[in-house]
C-alpha cells in the first residue's frame, strides 16, 4: 500500500508557507493504519533487542502505544510541563515561535534500559533531540528511533546523528 498517497497535505497550515502533512487520513483508514503500524514494527524490530518504547506528546501517543502492545513492551509518554502526575525530569527546547518544556516522570527509565523512541514525524529534529536527552538522563540507551513521516528537506537527521533513524514515507 502506498502510505504517502493516503496523507493530506494542507498548505498554509498552520501559518502561510508551511505545507502541513495530516496524518488523520491515515488513522481513519483501518487498512492504511494497519499497514502503517505494521511497517513501523519491523524497523523497531530491525533495531534487535529492547526494553520499552518512549513516545512524545501528543502524536507519538498514537503511534508509540500500539506498537508497544504489538510488541509486548511497555510505553513511556513524554509529556508538555504540567502535565505528568508524579515527579518529572524536564527539558526545554527550541521552537519557531519560542521555547517550551518536556517532561518524563523519574522512574520512567531504568538505568540502562534499551529504549525505542516513537513519533509521527520528523522535521527539524529539536523535538526528538529533547526526547532522547530526557532518556539519556535516566541512564536509558537509545537503541533506534521511527517515525511514520520524515521531511527530508528539513535535515533533521542531521540533529540525529549517532542514533539509529528509521521513517516509513519520506517528502
Amino acid at each position: 500500500m502506498d502510505l504517502k498517497a493516503k496523507l493530506r497535505e494542507v498548505p498554509d497550515f498552520p501559518k502561510e508557507g508551511i505545507n502541513f502533512i495530516d496524518i488523520t487520513t491515515v488513522l481513519q483508514d483501518p487498512e492504511a493504519l494497519k499497514e502503517c503500524i505494521d511497517s513501523m514494527k519491523k524497523k523497531v524490530e530491525s533495531f534487535g533487542e529492547f526494553d520499552i518504547i518512549v513516545g512524545a506528546e501528543s502524536r507519538g501517543f498514537i503511534f508509540g502505544a500500539p506498537l508497544a502492545y504489538a510488541l509486548g513492551k511497555g510505553f513511556v509518554p513524554i509529556r508538555k510541563k504540567g502535565k505528568l502526575p508524579y515527579k518529572t525530569i524536564s527539558v526545554e527546547y527550541e521552537l519557531e515561535y519560542g521555547t517550551d518544556i518536556l517532561e518524563m516522570h523519574i522512574d520512567a527509565i531504568k538505568k540502562g534500559q534499551r529504549v525505542v523512541i516513537v513519533d509521527d514525524l520528523l522535521a527539524t529534529g529539536g523535538t526528538t533531540k529533547s526526547n532522547i536527552k530526557l532518556v539519556e538522563q535516566l541512564g536509558g540507551e537509545i537503541l533506534g528511533i521511527v517515525y511514520f513521516v520524515e521531511l527530508t528537506f528539513l535535515n533533521g537527521r542531521e540533529k540525529l546523528k549517532g542514533y539509529n533513524v528509521e521513517s516509513i514515507v519520506q517528502y
